[in-house]
């Protein structure tokens, strides 16, 4: 029998396939994370039905809001009346010169003179009250600010002073100056003189309590205007505000004496003995 050729290759049986690699923990993450891999529209769909499950439970407990009580400008056909539609022209003007009421958009600036002719005696302006130098429309209310309302008096100026002092005749006036005394301490008279050490303390303390008088004053002041401005039911609104020289509440006079319901309501604090 001949003997192979050396050239000739020796056949080998066929090798098995090569085991499967172990899956590590890092494979198995990366497998998964494929297959669950959120885009961009997923976001947005789940957001869509969490602000549309919002607005349904909003409308089923309130009865009339779809953003639990939140009324945004735009859904607020009076504010955005008197915002594209400047008050200052007349009815008639306004509606030929839709132009010329695209351009007069914005807040309104008004001197208190020109306010007063919005205190509702002529239907055809908005009602407005004004708080500090701020202007507010309170046209929704004219059961209230409108003539023969219970605060018609307010309508048409600005009465800040009366918004604190409370004195409703006397105070329809924007001056502050020295009102912050209803809210300091009067001194009674214990009948004996004051030392040099006790009017020196009582100055001191008479600087303190007016600085808290002050703080007190403009507190009650950002009450109203907050109460104005939105508030709770967000009727009412900001429009404008009152035009002013610098220099204004000098060339009023001296400074007014505090009404009678102001000066009774003082705290009174103890005699020195």
């Amino acid at each position: 029998m001949p003997s192979p050729s050396p050239n000739l290759r020796a056949r080998h049986p066929p090798s098995s396939p090569p085991p499967p690699k172990p899956t590590t923990p890092t494979t198995q993450l990366i497998s998964h994370s494929d297959r669950t891999h959120i885009s961009l529209l997923d976001i947005l769909r789940l957001l869509t039905g969490l602000l549309l499950l919002s607005s349904s439970l909003s409308w089923f407990i309130t009865g009339d809001s779809l953003l639990w009580g939140y009324r945004p400008a735009l859904t607020r056909p009076s504010r955005l009346k008197a915002w594209l539609v400047h008050p200052l022209l007349p009815p008639s003007l306004q509606s030929r010169t839709k132009k010329l009421t695209q351009l007069q958009r914005g807040p309104i600036f008004l001197t208190d003179r020109e306010l007063a002719a919005y205190d509702g005696s002529n239907p055809s302006l908005p009602i407005y009250v004004a708080i500090n130098g701020s202007i507010y429309d309170v046209s929704v209310s004219p059961h209230f600010y409108g003539p023969g309302g219970s605060y018609s008096f307010f309508a048409g100026r600005d009465a800040t002073r009366a918004y604190v002092t409370g004195c409703f005749q006397e105070d329809l006036t924007p001056d502050l100056r020295g009102v912050e005394e209803m809210f300091m301490s009067v001194d009674e008279d214990g009948g004996e003189r004051e030392t040099k050490e006790e009017k020196r303390e009582g100055k001191l303390r008479l600087e303190r309590e007016r600085r808290v008088a002050r703080k007190k004053v403009r507190d009650t002041v950002r009450g109203w205007e907050s109460m104005f401005d939105g508030g709770k039911d967000g009727k009412y609104f900001w429009v404008g505000r009152v035009k002013r020289e610098e220099g204004w509440e000098g060339k009023l006079g001296p400074v007014r004496e505090l009404c009678k319901k102001a000066r009774e309501g003082r705290p009174k604090r103890g005699a020195t003995s």
